[in-house]
């Protein structure tokens, strides 16, 4: 079955996502753009008989290619030239959408257009005429409410009916003269012929724009097109002081006059979002409406995951079981006992809350509401002299660090893009929260909710008092304003929730059979083991044995260090593995303290090794202290070896101060 290439694309909140998993369904890979670590969405979909594979491009306003996402998008079209790009554009913003359309038809793409969100678009009081649109820009136009899954199978249809279809091309009036001048010398060149819509290659070099003139500069035709070019902006400029604004205004002379034709409005109407937002962005009541709704967040993580974990740790139990008294070699036994089932068991039973909470931030995300959390923190973080883009890195952070310190890109500042990489570890991500939970779980049974949502708060707190700082001595100057754009609130749509839950949950599955399967088997390794060989399964069950084991030898090197918090050296030990990946500190801890996954809240507790105040103190450490060894190359990658090595020591300095006042002023108060 011979297969076909197609792409999505459109502004972002259109609905691209939900489209492109209504279309492929699970027939999904993620990966990397080549060379950038911009992601990569690819997908396959089968329709009468042909095979399509669907690659979804980043979202974008444009192909201006000033950013990395628009010059991905735009390399692609032109140079793998897929059969049909299907474009998704919001109803309800029509105008806005337009403009990508007109950039896409100059290409000379194959364009389908999927009329998404029309339920929104009716609740605003605007009729969009599909047929009319159609009419007016010559390509397909279906309409679609992506949430709902309606319009899908019939874009299927006009997708396949695309195929091979030759483009509309839209004429500029003001600039078509012009326009042919340049296309007359550039067929001169069978090679720009052959590889290239030479129309987009005119308006592209009527815009300036820098990579066509770097391929204009290998043709055989270069000082041809130079000369003509030269002619053309003298007549030009005669007539306009800014050829690439006024050829923009020309495409909005265009989309205002479809527009007046394909859309009718209606009477004014307060909408369904406007009326939500009268709260969720209000200016004071905005904020707390975010924190109740994270910590509904967290109660509601853990509260319904709770079961789940039960059966996890149930299963693993009877397998460490089953597994030790089947094999009669003692180190084997232990290996697989111990090391493996029991260290996988300690963080595979965080499984179900980590799922849970992805599954609620997807939720918010997919609703429309995190935009709106974005957008009432920026005015607090503008405060603290933070761009207002750095309040979406922020947010992805609370997920993983990696993926969010990458997101850093969209800010222009150099400064400000430094800045928030370096408070971007102290979001909470995911995997601390095995360690919150187990913690908060072993000290302060009731009460877990609040006390994981105040390791959020902390961090929070603490990153913007550290860009605060950081702006007042290193990164001196004001952030520049962003204006930021609230799509609609939607109806969820589940199949896109649990695809997003999914594809994170799998990541953290992914870490759990690799680094931190790794480090049980280096700390099992380490604690069976000692300057006088191997000492025995037993040593995992006494303390005298343990005493004498590699992993103790460590705990007591890094004793003295961790003393004023009145941890033992078990504690350093996981702080130390933990280094390599956050949830390895639970894991090591369930080695350590040899028991299984059930009863580690209860050896904590029954441990004297921590109190109420150190153990939130612990948590504290282990939210503020050097990132994983992923964040700490993604900073590098990102910022250089200057910025990382700056990130690792004051994110030291800054936790070992704040788990002491914490276990200072506590022991003070109580």
């Amino acid at each position: 079955m011979k297969e076909v290439v197609i792409a999505l694309i459109g502004n972002p909140n259109t609905g691209k996502t939900t489209i492109f998993n209504a279309l492929t369904g699970l027939r999904q890979h993620i990966g990397n753009w080549p060379g950038v670590t911009v992601e990569k969405k690819e997908g396959e979909l089968e329709h009468k008989g042909m095979r399509f594979r669907v690659v979804d491009l980043p979202g974008v306003y444009g192909l201006t290619a000033y950013s990395i996402d628009e010059k991905i998008a735009r390399n692609f079209i032109v140079q793998e030239k897929p059969k049909v790009v299907v474009d998704i554009i919001d109803a309800s913003n029509l105008e806005r959408n337009l403009y990508l359309v007109l950039q896409l038809l100059e290409i000379g793409a194959n364009v389908v257009i999927a009329l998404n969100k029309i339920d929104i678009s009716e609740e605003k009081g605007y009729n969009v005429n599909p047929e009319k649109l159609e009419e007016l820009l010559g390509v397909p136009v279906v309409p679609t409410i992506a949430s709902k899954g309606e319009g899908i199978d019939k874009l299927k249809e006009r997708i396949a009916e695309s195929l091979d279809k030759k483009p509309p091309i839209v004429e500029y009036p003001n600039f078509e003269p012009y326009i042919k001048k340049l296309i007359k010398v550039l067929e001169k060149d069978e090679e720009l012929t052959r590889q290239y819509n030479l129309r987009w290659l005119a308006i592209k070099l009527l815009e300036e724009d820098s990579d066509v003139r770097a391929i204009i500069e290998k043709s055989k035709m270069r000082d041809d097109v130079i000369k003509t070019l030269i002619d053309v902006f003298n007549d030009l400029h005669k007539k306009y002081d800014d050829i690439e604004l006024a050829l923009a205004d020309e495409r909005y002379r265009i989309i205002s006059e479809i527009a007046k034709k394909a859309v009718t409005k209606k009477e004014e109407r307060i909408t369904f979002t406007e009326m939500l937002d009268e709260v969720f962005t209000h200016k004071y009541l905005g904020i707390p409406v975010f924190f109740s709704l994270m910590w509904m967040a967290f109660k509601f993580t853990f509260d319904v995951s709770t079961p789940f974990s039960d059966i996890i740790d149930a299963f693993f139990g009877w397998l460490g079981d089953v597994v030790g008294s089947s094999i009669g070699n003692d180190a084997l036994a232990s290996l697989l006992r111990d090391g493996i089932i029991a260290g996988l068991g300690s963080v595979l039973v965080f499984l179900p809350p980590i799922a849970f909470l992805f599954l609620v931030f997807s939720w918010l995300e997919d609703s429309g509401y995190m935009a709106r959390a974005a957008f009432v923190m920026d005015r607090v973080m503008h405060r603290f002299g933070l761009h207002g883009k750095s309040v979406v890195p922020m947010i992805m952070g609370f997920g993983c660090n990696v993926p969010a310190i990458m997101a850093t890109r969209t800010l222009e500042d150099e400064k400000d893009r430094i800045l928030t990489i370096l408070i971007n570890p102290l979001m909470s991500c995911s995997a601390r929260l095995p360690v919150y939970a187990l913690f908060a779980g072993a000290f302060f049974m009731g009460r877990e909710g609040t006390v994981i949502t105040s390791m959020y708060i902390l961090g929070i707190l603490l990153a913007l008092i550290l860009a605060w700082l950081f702006r007042g001595f290193i990164f001196k100057g004001q952030p520049s304003h962003f204006v930021m754009e609230l799509p609609p609130y939607n109806k969820p749509n589940w199949r896109t929730i649990f695809g997003v839950t999914w594809t994170r949950t799998e990541k953290f599955l992914k870490k759990a059979g690799t680094i931190i399967f790794a480090t049980m088997i280096i700390v099992w390794l380490l604690s069976v083991t000692g300057p006088s060989g191997y000492l025995g399964s037993n040593a995992l069950e006494s303390s005298e044995l343990l005493a004498k084991s590699w992993v103790a030898t460590i705990g007591r090197a890094l004793e003295p260090i961790f003393k004023p918090f009145g941890w033992d050296w078990k504690a350093g030990v996981a702080l130390f593995f933990g280094f390599l990946a956050k949830e390895v500190v639970v894991g090591t801890m369930g080695i350590l303290y040899g028991v299984g996954e059930e009863s580690l809240p209860y050896a904590l507790a029954s441990s004297n090794a921590f109190t109420p105040v150190t153990a939130f103190a612990f948590m504290a450490f282990v939210l503020i202290y050097v990132p994983c060894v992923a964040t700490i190359g993604v900073i590098k990658q990102e910022a250089g070896t200057k910025w990382a090595l700056f990130a690792l020591l004051y994110e030291l300095l800054l936790a070992y101060l704040v788990a002491l006042a914490i276990v200072l002023i506590g022991g003070a108060l109580l």
